[in-house]
C-alpha cells in the first residue's frame, strides 16, 4: 500500500495547515473507503487512494481554474498518475452538475472520464456521507448539510438538483453492496 501512503502525505502536506476542516473531512472519507475497499478486490487500492485525494484541489496552490475536482484532477496528471485516479477525482461526487454551473462542464469531460463504476460509487459514499468535520451522516443529512452552508446562489446549490438523482442512485447502490457484502454497520 505504498501508494496509499503516498497519498494520505500529499493530502496532509496540501490540506491540514492551510484548511484543517477539509483536512478532517478528507480523513473520514478515506476511513470509511479502506472499510469499503476490505470487500472490494482489485480495486481496494485505487479507491482508498481517491479517497484521500478527491479534495486535493482545494489546495490554495492548487488552484488554476477554482473548481477543486478539475484542478485536483489536473494536478495528478500533471504527476503522471494514474488515469483512472484522475477520473475519480475529477467527477467525484457528481461534479459534472457542478462543472455545468461553472461552464466548465466541456472542459472537465474532455480531459478525464467518468468510468460509473462500484469503485466510483463507493468514493461518492464515502463524500457523501461524511461531514464537513468529518462526522458521520446519513445522505440526506449531508444534503441538507451542503443546502444549510451555502448561500441560493453559489454554484454548489445551483448544481445540487441537477445532479441529486445521480447522488441519490450512487449512494442506494453502494448501501445495496454493503448489504450484500457484509459490511452493513460497519461503515
Amino acid at each position: 500500500m505504498h501508494l496509499v501512503e503516498w497519498a494520505k502525505s500529499m493530502a496532509r502536506e496540501r490540506l491540514a495547515e492551510s484548511l484543517p476542516r477539509r483536512w478532517r473531512h478528507v480523513q473520514q472519507v478515506a476511513r470509511r473507503s479502506e472499510t469499503l475497499a476490505t470487500r472490494l478486490g482489485d480495486d481496494a487500492e485505487l479507491l482508498v487512494v481517491s479517497a484521500w485525494l478527491h479534495d486535493i484541489g482545494y489546495a490554495p496552490e492548487l488552484a488554476e481554474v477554482g473548481f477543486h475536482p478539475l484542478d485536483g484532477a489536473r494536478f495528478l496528471r500533471a504527476g503522471e498518475h494514474d488515469e483512472r485516479l484522475c477520473g475519480l477525482v475529477a467527477f467525484h461526487s457528481s461534479a459534472l452538475a457542478e462543472a455545468e454551473a461553472l461552464d466548465l462542464a466541456d472542459q472537465l469531460a474532455a480531459e478525464f472520464d467518468d468510468e460509473r463504476t462500484l469503485t466510483r460509487d463507493l468514493l461518492w459514499f464515502a463524500d457523501m456521507t461524511t461531514g464537513p468535520d468529518g462526522q458521520c451522516m446519513s445522505f440526506e443529512e449531508r444534503m441538507a448539510d451542503v443546502r444549510d452552508r451555502y448561500g441560493p446562489e453559489h454554484y454548489v446549490i445551483r448544481a445540487l438538483e441537477a445532479g441529486m438523482a445521480e447522488r441519490a442512485a450512487a449512494v442506494a447502490r453502494t448501501e445495496a453492496w454493503i448489504e450484500s457484502v457484509g459490511l452493513a454497520g460497519q461503515v
